[in-house]
């Protein structure tokens, strides 16, 4: 989650929300990624699905078997939903987003009974840490007036 921070930091830096996203398959990384909308002007260019697609390139496959997910942020529906398409293993994350949480705060996408994939969940892992990071960033925002 450490490393998953860093990637945070360097979305805040560049005026990004901050969050950053960790694939990890036995103990190797496979995927990184922040978030990147303002940069890419894209709305699917979110920390999750960068880490995922790098995941996918590397194993070569669609199936992301035994790939454990750290994100500092709880995952949104598009971003639960392609974690859930993508058969990962787990999902680990930091802080809860009652927005738009889609991993237990506001849905629960990755543990519904009716896909045919759930994945384990672990939450809250330096849930302080990331929160901080948001809240900070979100601060400063105000503060320039975007």
């Amino acid at each position: 989650m450490e490393q998953a921070l860093a990637l945070a930091r360097q979305a805040g830096a560049l005026g990004e929300i901050p969050v950053g996203a960790l694939a990890v398959r036995e103990g190797l990384v496979i995927g990184r990624g922040y978030n990147r909308r303002e940069m890419d002007r894209n709305p699917l260019a979110h920390a999750e699905l960068i880490a995922l697609r790098q995941a996918a390139s590397h194993l070569g496959a669609w199936r992301l078997a035994n790939v454990v997910l750290y994100v500092t942020l709880e995952p949104c529906a598009m971003c639960a939903g392609a974690m859930v398409q993508g058969r990962i293993a787990r999902l680990v994350y930091g802080a809860d987003d009652p927005k738009m949480g889609a991993a237990g705060s506001l849905y629960n996408l990755v543990d519904e009974a009716r896909h045919n994939h759930r994945l384990a969940v672990t939450r809250g892992v330096l849930a302080d840490e990331c929160s901080k990071l948001m809240v900070d960033f979100f601060r400063e925002l105000r503060v320039k007036g975007g």
